[in-house]
């Protein structure tokens, strides 16, 4: 491999000839081989946007040469485009507060304008990844900045995705209004249910999921850009702020506004660390959903078997015929990925000291993984199971004729002493509770049967016997 040499206060060191990173960047390499994990996409596009909204801005106000300014704007863009991604090369695991990230950023985005305006890559002459590139800015203002708006990209395709699975639980829910089945707790047998109604419960469940994370959004719209080292704003000033937060908002359609107190979103991590709650709490909706479906479609001759999920893909590799629950499994353990990434960042966000949180990068890569396998297992979830979900009426129906929960309607009028008694016997001698009830002499067969109606017994109030 042919090499460049370049030199930064630390002394000389040898980069690869072709790369368009730099001194920083190949340090950052050598010291930190941990994971073989790049930057999040997001991150990356986020960042540039960060470089190419400052440029825009210093320009504007005069602080740097308009050629320079033009050639950042225009690597920036070409990075935007999709080029140069694999330059971006630091492990995920770096040192405090993404310092390499931000370096690496700045070194690509030089070393490709100097190109533009006729210089080779790694002179630094013409265009500088500190002095031009980083111009008015800290990594502690940009790495923030670029996390909130990548969580901001890809927050409005969860909600979506959410949204869209709860639309086709939902549509589930109207189909099966008619399916009389077994309601259950404690994984025992329970009052009747629809199985419209409880597909009801999910479709509201994940519907709560997506508005909190939606509304946990929300306070990722405030940027810190501008606060440059420690929230002073040192080397910035407020119409810096100002126009880069403009020029972000117009390039990302996001509504963007500059921090009221940039201390505080220097400081702390909290936003992200609510955004993470949010999709947490979506997760565990999700998970459980997922979880349910395992349950009722076991079978399809030893177990419950009220509902067949689609066949995507045979089940073993050793019994014939065996389909299994294949992508509610996948989102079960999707889901407890993204519980385990909401307690790094967690952890992490509490770890943040004085006026800075350095733990930045294992928060935006964990939020950021988060949001994306949770976005995608959820349209998984929907598209390959959920759409189409079928349920099996006579199957939930056998159920809930052998069922002794339907007892339950009787203690409006015998009591919860004879019911229980009553219920007792059933189970223990097979026989039915309507049978043991009129042997008994409690009721008469006209107000038996309408109390023992499973479809009354699926609506409020006291099941009436006139």
């Amino acid at each position: 491999m042919n090499y460049r040499v370049e030199r930064d206060s630390l002394g000389e060191l040898k980069v690869p000839a072709e790369a368009y990173y730099g001194i920083q960047t190949a340090r950052a390499v050598d010291n930190f081989p941990v994971s073989g994990l790049r930057a999040h996409a997001d991150l990356v596009t986020a960042t540039i946007l960060v470089k190419k909204a400052a440029a825009q801005a210093n320009v504007a106000l005069g602080r740097l040469d308009a050629a320079i300014g033009d050639a950042i704007v225009k690597a920036a863009d070409e990075v935007l485009g999709g080029r140069f991604r694999e330059q971006f090369v630091v492990d995920v695991y770096q040192a405090g507060a993404g310092t390499s990230h931000n370096m690496n950023a700045n070194e690509v985005i030089a070393n490709r304008a100097a190109e533009i305006l006729g210089e080779g890559r790694g002179s630094y002459t013409r265009v500088h990844p500190n002095d031009h590139v980083n111009m008015g800015q800290s990594t502690n203002d940009v790495f923030p900045t670029a996390t909130r708006l990548a969580l901001l990209m890809g927050a409005q395709p969860l909600v979506t995705a959410a949204q869209e699975l709860a639309g086709s639980l939902s549509r589930r829910s109207e189909e099966f209004a008619g399916v009389l089945k077994t309601g259950r707790t404690h994984l025992q047998d329970a009052v009747p249910i629809t199985l419209g109604q409880e597909f009801s419960g999910y479709a509201a469940c994940i519907h709560r999921g997506a508005e909190d994370v939606a509304t946990a959004s929300r306070q990722l719209q405030e940027l810190n850009i501008g606060a440059t080292a420690v929230g002073t704003g040192l080397n910035a000033g407020e119409d810096y702020q100002r126009l880069v937060v403009e020029r972000l908002a117009r390039d990302t359609g996001l509504p963007l506004e500059p921090a009221p107190n940039l201390f505080r979103v220097t400081q702390s991590m909290g936003d992200i660390l609510a955004y993470s709650s949010a999709m947490r709490r979506l997760a565990i909706e999700a998970g459980k959903v997922a979880s349910d479906l395992r349950l009722l479609s076991m079978g399809p001759r030893a177990g419950i078997s009220e509902i067949s999920l689609p066949a995507v893909q045979p089940g073993s590799s050793i019994m014939p015929g065996k389909v299994n629950p294949s992508v509610p499994e996948m989102v079960n353990q999707v889901c407890f990925q993204v519980m385990g990434c909401d307690t790094t960042i967690a952890t992490a966000c509490e770890a943040g000291q004085l006026e800075l949180n350095v733990m930045m990068p294992v928060i935006a890569w964990n939020a950021l993984h988060a949001s994306t396998i949770l976005r995608q297992a959820t349209m998984v979830l929907q598209t390959r199971c959920i759409d189409g979900l079928t349920a099996n009426a006579g199957r939930a129906r056998e159920l809930l004729d052998r069922s002794t929960a339907t007892a339950t309607a009787l203690s409006p009028y015998i009591g919860y002493a004879a019911t229980a008694e009553v219920a007792k016997d059933s189970i223990a001698s097979g026989r039915p509770i309507r049978d043991l009830v009129l042997e008994r002499g409690l009721l008469d067969t006209d107000h038996l049967d309408r109390i023992l109606s499973p479809e009354a017994m699926t609506r409020p109030g006291v099941v009436r016997s006139e």
